[in-house]
Parts: C-alpha cells; sequence; structure tokens
C-alpha cells in the first residue's frame, strides 16, 4: 500500500513538473518573440515577475562562476600573478552583468580585455595550457555575450563585432607561441552562430509586432471606410428626398403667375426669384450627386421607401424563417401623422437593418418591431429580437457593427437617439427616436451602443 502511494505521488510531482516546464517554455518563447526595448532588459515585457528577473540572475550567476573559474586558472594553468590573473580575471568577465541592458558596451569592454589576456599569456614564462589565445572561461563568457548582442543590436552591428572577432583571433594566430589553433575557429564559428540566431528571433518578434500593429491600422482604416460608405448611400438618398421637395418648389413657384391671376408685379419677381434659386440649388446637388457617385455604381432608380412600406418588410423576413410581428400606429398607417420623408425613411432602414441581423445572428429567433409616435412629437421604432429557438448555427459567427454605424449616421442625421444593447434572456433591443418636426442635427442626437448583433 504504500508502496502505491508513493508510485501515486511521484507520478502526480511528474506531471506538476511536466505542466510548469511546459508553462515556463510558452514564456520563454513568447518572451523571446518580442524583444524589449533598448536600455531595458530581454525580458521586461513578461508577465511573471521571475521571467524579468531572469536575466540578472543569469548575470550574476555567470560572472559568480566565471569569475573564480577565471582566476584560478590563470594561476595555476598559465602562471599569471596572483594580482594580474584578478585584473585579468574581472575585466573579462564583471562586464557582463552590463550585458542585460547594454551589451555593446560591455562587449566594448570585454573585448579588449579578451585580448590583453591572450598578450598576457603570450608572454608569461611559467607552465602553459595548450589553449590559446582564448581560454575556457573567454570562451563561455563571451558565447553569452554574443546571446544579449543577438537579440537587442542591428545586423549591421552583429556583423562588425563578428568580423571584429575573426580578425583578432586570427591575427593572434600568427605570433603564435603554443597551443592548439582549433579555439580561434571554435569561438568564431560559435559567435557567428549564435548572432545568426538571435538575431533571427528577433527578426521575428520585430515582423510579429509590426504585423499586428498593420492589421491595428487596417481594422481602423476598414472601420472609416465603413462608416464614409455608409454617409455617402445616405447622403444619396437623401438628394431623391430633398431634390424633390426642391422640384415642387420650383414648379410651385414657376406656376404661381399663372394660377394667381391677380399676384402683383413684386410678387411676381419674387416667386421667379425663388424658381430661380431652387433650380440653382437643384444643380449644385446634382453634381455632389455625381462626386458621390464617381465610383462607376448605378444610384438607386427606384422611389424611396417609407413608413408604408414597413409591412411588405416584415413579410419578407416572415418568409425567410424569422416569426416577426409589426405593430404600427393607425395614426402612421392611414397618413393622419405627418412623417418627414427623411424621417420615414431612417425609420425603415434602421428596421430593415435590424431585421436582417436577425436574420443573419439569429436565425429564427422571435422579433417584435413597434412604430408609434410618443407623447413628445417624436417617432418611436423598437425593434426587440428574442434567443434564438433553436440551437441553430447562425449565417455569420460574429458581427461587424456596419449595420449599427449606418443607424447612427441616421439617427444623429435627424438629430435623434438610439440604444442598442443585449437582453438578459439573450436577445437583442434597438430603439430609437426620430423628432417627427424641425430640429438641427447633433444638437441633441444621442447614441447609446451597447453591443453590436
Amino acid at each position: 500500500m504504500k508502496a502505491f502511494e508513493k508510485r501515486s505521488g511521484a507520478r502526480r510531482l511528474t506531471v506538476r513538473l511536466q505542466g510548469w516546464s511546459r508553462v515556463a517554455v510558452q514564456a520563454l518563447e513568447a518572451t523571446f518573440a518580442t524583444p524589449a526595448a533598448p536600455g531595458s532588459p530581454p525580458f521586461a515585457g513578461a508577465s511573471s515577475w521571475w521571467m524579468r528577473l531572469l536575466p540578472y540572475g543569469f548575470g550574476v550567476a555567470l560572472v559568480a562562476s566565471l569569475l573564480p573559474v577565471t582566476v584560478h586558472l590563470l594561476m595555476h594553468d598559465y602562471d599569471v600573478p596572483g594580482a594580474l590573473a584578478g585584473a585579468l580575471a574581472t575585466a573579462q568577465t564583471a562586464p557582463l552583468l552590463l550585458a542585460t541592458t547594454r551589451p555593446l558596451h560591455a562587449w566594448w569592454i570585454v573585448f579588449p580585455a579578451d585580448i590583453a589576456g591572450a598578450l598576457v599569456l603570450m608572454a608569461s614564462d611559467g607552465p602553459r595550457a595548450q589553449l590559446w589565445p582564448w581560454t575556457p572561461p573567454v570562451v563561455v563568457g563571451y558565447c553569452a555575450l554574443m546571446l544579449a548582442l543577438g537579440l537587442r543590436e542591428p545586423r549591421r552591428t552583429l556583423l562588425g563585432v563578428w568580423l571584429a572577432t575573426g580578425a583578432a583571433g586570427y591575427l593572434l594566430e600568427t605570433v603564435r607561441p603554443y597551443g592548439d589553433p582549433g579555439v580561434t575557429t571554435l569561438l568564431f564559428v560559435l559567435s557567428g552562430v549564435l548572432l545568426l540566431l538571435t538575431s533571427a528571433i528577433r527578426a521575428r518578434g520585430e515582423a510579429q509586432r509590426r504585423l499586428a500593429e498593420q492589421e491595428t491600422i487596417s481594422e481602423a482604416e476598414r472601420a472609416r471606410r465603413t462608416l464614409l460608405e455608409e454617409r455617402a448611400r445616405i447622403a444619396r438618398e437623401l438628394h431623391d428626398v430633398v431634390a424633390h421637395h426642391m422640384s415642387v418648389i420650383t414648379v410651385q413657384a414657376d406656376s404661381a403667375p399663372y394660377r394667381i391671376p391677380e399676384l402683383p408685379e413684386a410678387a411676381r419677381e419674387e416667386f421667379a426669384s425663388i424658381a430661380g434659386s431652387a433650380r440653382e440649388s437643384l444643380a449644385e446637388m446634382r453634381r455632389l450627386l455625381a462626386v458621390l457617385r464617381s465610383d462607376g455604381g448605378e444610384g438607386e432608380r427606384a422611389p424611396q421607401p417609407g413608413l408604408d412600406r414597413l409591412q411588405q418588410l416584415v413579410e419578407a423576413t416572415v418568409r425567410a424563417g424569422v416569426p416577426a410581428e409589426l405593430a404600427l400606429a393607425a395614426e402612421l398607417a392611414d397618413g393622419r401623422t405627418e412623417v418627414p420623408q427623411a424621417v420615414g425613411l431612417s425609420a425603415y432602414r434602421i428596421v430593415q437593418e435590424a431585421l436582417a441581423n436577425v436574420v443573419r445572428h439569429a436565425p429564427g429567433a422571435p422579433t417584435r418591431v413597434s412604430v408609434r409616435e410618443d407623447g413628445s412629437g417624436g417617432l418611436t421604432v423598437l425593434v426587440v429580437n428574442g434567443p434564438a429557438g433553436e440551437p441553430v448555427a447562425p449565417l455569420e459567427s460574429a458581427g461587424t457593427g456596419h449595420g449599427l454605424v449606418g443607424m447612427r449616421e441616421r439617427v444623429r442625421l435627424t438629430g435623434g437617439t438610439l440604444d442598442t444593447g443585449p437582453l438578459p434572456d439573450g436577445g437583442f433591443r434597438i430603439a430609437a427616436t426620430l423628432p417627427l418636426g424641425p430640429r438641427v442635427a447633433g444638437a441633441g442626437g444621442r447614441t447609446t451602443s451597447e453591443g453590436a448583433v
């Protein structure tokens, strides 16, 4: 029984250690993929505190291990005096602490110190080891420094460091007094491989960061383009509304002298001036519309819809599989309440987009459409849909919010208010209030968005 418990405990410990190691490896990969900015340690952006302290701990451990080993090696294997050995070892290893934040500065200290150490070993008369001009601690410390350099410095600097390392090593080889010539080539190859690998990691992280920035910019541009397209479409529709009224004004002003024969001459001139101004305004609006339709697309030639088309819109939605119902106030249905054409068009488009959202994102959800006149002289448009009756996959899994952009623009144009948001039962609600009387757009318009269908 005890043996079984021990095996179970060992197995749980193994699984836990594997989980910790997997998390640590993932954290290291994420950290290496996003190098830190100049002047900060490599893992400054890591979420874990131990990851942020890791470079400092590695530097301290490296110096603490290399410094005594270098002093011992210089004194016993190369017969260097103790004071000189301590000074050389300190110059070759202590700057590695600076490599955490300023690796290039550390290299400017370590590289001359390594060359000076090689010259000291060449002039020493005591028993010597076979490795020259670079001792084993020098190779280890220099490789660690190459890791820090590759993660921080540009490729031109790395190429210069690598070439300087090779040039110094092979120049010293020309005056080699003893030792194995392979250590120079070894350090040259190792430093090149490390610089290449770490610079590749750094380049990959920078490419990912630029890609993320570009995606953010593209998303902002896409939203801006959608807003401009929606505004242009609204402007094209409003042209038809305003052009109709201006045409009526022109006809009435031109025909007034014939319909009212007793008009005085001054009134006739005034009506002629009104007709001329209306025709000039129509010409300007046509020029504006030509600019808005300069993309080559054909404009809509059918009459613009209004409240009288809501019943057809709801019936089409029912045929699409959405159990929708319309509650239109009687005074609005029979025309007893005069609704401005721009307000009627905006109300129709809001209902149209809301029903389209239900079809796309909540197919089969029961939907109620209510259009009525409120007590303050405004038109209230309310579209409420419940959750889908059955677990049916939506036709679109994520909303773009483009329909809500059009609703906000139409509401802002008429000076109304818009309130949208999800319901506790999983449905969605769109409520718009459009003024029936004259009102300056933007003077009191308010939009509230709590979500997107």
